[in-house]
């Protein structure tokens, strides 16, 4: 719960819907204290947000904590876990640990063949690597919704303190990764085809006219260029927005389900069996989103080498 007091149900879910926010409060902001007082702030200030409205009025520089810091650490986890797979590779028959890693390469490692024809030694590690590490972060979703914060309340001292516990519900997260796929995209289509093949790519198609009617292609840029330009943006936040809708929809409903613990002992068993019930379907919705953010990502940079130049 997000304190002592008695919190109502809209407060809970709000509350477990906010982010632990860093960023600065300009000098002669009234800040809001649980208590019921007011602190007026002499200076700029660089804090953590103890409102949600605090958290909106600190900007676009502000960070959020729990997302930067799950992400970091599931990500250093990882490494971990592959590193030690590596030290213990073997000719022989694998078990254990490594088994599990060379199923997870080498199946990754196929879907990457049969939809990238093209050669290039980042993509299948760069697909692994989206896989297993956004896997992770779903995966976070199936620890009870309040038995981290809880901790966090502990240890922090304040039983006001908010703290999210999935990155992928954060759409700072999500679109992060997308627009980090979408400069690569870019990156490989310029390199592959050119500055010049890339301009051209976004001004002569999916229109052109016959060469015996070139003068046309004039009045058809500006219309290829919208068209190609809206298709080209769409895909990024597609795909980042795609994975957080999925996930931010699964963390609410588990919210949902644990407010039924408040009501009374016969709907806190229902809630019980529901939890079990929603974890298990969501194992599958988190492996898949994990997978769809792959695969996505692997067709993208296919698209990005293929030349369609027909001309």
């Amino acid at each position: 719960m997000a304190s002592s007091e008695e919190l109502t149900a809209t407060g809970y879910i709000q509350h477990h819907l906010q982010n632990l926010t860093y960023g600065k409060l300009p000098a002669g902001y009234v800040r809001h204290n649980a208590d019921g007082t007011h602190t007026e702030l002499a200076a700029n200030t660089w804090t953590f947000a103890h409102t949600a409205q605090e958290a909106k009025d600190m900007g676009f520089m502000a960070v959020h904590v729990d997302t930067l810091g799950w992400g970091i650490f599931l990500a250093l986890l990882l490494g971990f876990i592959f590193r030690s797979a590596v030290k213990k590779a073997h000719t022989g028959k694998p078990s254990g640990l490594l088994s599990f890693v060379e199923f997870l390469v080498e199946g990754i490692n196929s879907v990457v063949k049969d939809i990238f024809h093209h050669k290039n030694r980042l993509i299948a590690p760069m697909g692994l690597t989206i896989f297993s590490w956004v896997f992770m972060m779903n995966l976070m979703d199936l620890i009870p919704v309040d038995w981290l914060p809880m901790v966090a309340q502990v240890v922090t001292g304040d039983s006001h303190v908010f703290f999210k516990v999935v990155p992928t519900t954060d759409p700072n997260a999500t679109l992060g990764m997308a627009f980090t796929v979408f400069a690569l995209m870019i990156m490989f289509s310029i390199k592959e085809k050119g500055a010049l093949g890339f301009v051209k790519e976004l001004t002569c198609h999916p229109f052109f006219a016959p060469k015996k009617l070139w003068y046309l292609n004039i009045l058809l840029i500006p219309v290829n260029t919208i068209l190609e330009t809206v298709a080209l943006i769409a895909k990024p936040i597609s795909l980042g927005l795609r994975l957080f809708g999925n996930m931010y929809a699964g963390e609410m409903i588990f919210i949902l389900i644990a407010l039924l613990f408040s009501v009374g002992l016969v709907m806190g068993f229902v809630g019980g069996v529901l939890q079990w019930a929603w974890a298990v379907f969501h194992i599958l919705v988190i492996t898949l989103q994990a997978f769809i953010f792959m695969v996505l990502t692997t067709v993208y940079m296919a698209m990005a080498h293929d030349n369609h130049d027909e001309h």
